[in-house]
């Protein structure tokens, strides 16, 4: 990977000439195209940077958001789960900090190009699931899930949520620290099971 920044790349004169997009060239498009794939090189670093801007935020639960990140990751790992699962299962409430009325939907859309269609359905819909244990109490129909009970996932759903997700917020759980997922983090996000930026070999 190039040690030059991106600010030094471009002012050494390497990036593209164009003023639109449909002026471009094929020499432009090489040079994007190499800065993007090392770009892309640092997205764990740059999830894992974002995940722990979770940690001392508590919102009033028992423990804070990071904390209960690692022990649904820890549960679901300590349950023989894989490692994409594992991960989907570290980063599920990674969108809390942007998406405050959608983060699922933050979360699910980075997890899309590394995980399966089940668990990235699992991700983007666990706020549903999840509200089967406390949208009562807030005046919400807590089986606002059940819109989803002839989907295929909908049983794997609701177990993440009732295994996993709902089960994380005990102070005394010893969960495995950050650094313990660090090394899947990058696995996964190491290269897309399938992805419209990248073709069928690369993502291979």
């Amino acid at each position: 990977m190039n040690d030059m920044t991106a600010e030094e790349l471009h002012a050494k004169g390497e990036h593209a000439k164009f003023r639109e997009m449909k002026e471009g060239t094929q020499e432009d498009w090489a040079i994007i195209s190499k800065q993007y794939f090392e770009f892309a090189e640092g997205l764990a670093d740059r999830v894992l940077a974002h995940l722990k801007l979770l940690k001392g935020d508590f919102g009033g639960f028992p423990i804070c958001r990071l904390e209960h990140s690692l022990q649904t990751a820890t549960r679901a790992h300590r349950d023989g789960r894989g490692e994409r699962y594992v991960v989907m299962a570290l980063l599920h409430d990674i969108g809390d900090t942007l998406g405050t009325y959608n983060h699922p939907d933050v979360a699910a859309a980075i997890l899309k190009p590394f995980v399966t269609e089940e668990e990235h359905w699992i991700c983007q819909n666990h706020g549903a699931f999840q509200g089967y244990y406390y949208f009562h109490h807030l005046g919400m129909d807590r089986n606002l899930r059940d819109k989803f009970a002839d989907n295929p996932y909908y049983d794997t759903c609701a177990e993440f949520c009732e295994k996993y997700d709902q089960a994380a917020f005990d102070p005394a759980y010893e969960s495995e620290p950050l650094e313990f997922f660090e090394p899947m983090v990058r696995r996964v996000l190491a290269k897309p099971l399938a992805s419209m930026y990248v073709t069928d070999e690369e993502a291979a």
